[in-house]
């Protein structure tokens, strides 16, 4: 009995990767994030990102994208500037972290099951969307 409520409380953090360009697919090597993690309603999950494109590649977004809805930007980071939230995404739910152009952190604190979804990592030059660059997603299904 109590391995069955326990069971029914997990949330699955589960991380695929998706790598894309405007110009066409890439090789999947330049941008990586967090395989899999593994963690309870009412905890944090924190998802890591990676980009080796160099060192201009300091714009890191970060996405949702709910089943059956389109992807949603949560925030733009980069090391230099104060983080931009969009819409009904705050950083006390969602607080991120880039403290250099290579990585960059974002979490979901206290995980409920409105969290669910895919989360992606994407790295751009430049700082609007239509030159994104390459990205991750990590699948959070509750």
């Amino acid at each position: 009995m109590y391995a069955d409520k326990h069971v029914q409380n997990l949330t699955n953090l589960k991380v695929d990767l998706c790598h894309f360009s405007h110009t066409g697919l890439i090789d999947g090597n330049d941008v990586t994030q967090t395989p899999l993690l593994w963690k309870n309603e009412g905890q944090s999950a924190t998802m890591n990102c990676r980009q080796t494109r160099g060192s201009a590649y300091r714009q890191m977004y970060w996405y949702r994208q709910k089943p059956g809805e389109g992807m949603k930007q949560i925030v733009f980071t980069t090391a230099y500037s104060p983080h931009e939230y969009q819409g009904v995404f705050s950083k006390e739910k969602f607080p991120a972290s880039k403290n250099d152009s290579e990585t960059g952190s974002l979490t979901v604190e206290k995980l409920q099951p409105e969290d669910s979804g895919v989360y992606f990592c994407s790295v751009s030059e430049h700082s609007h969307t239509s030159d994104l660059d390459s990205c991750t997603n990590t699948q959070l299904p509750l």
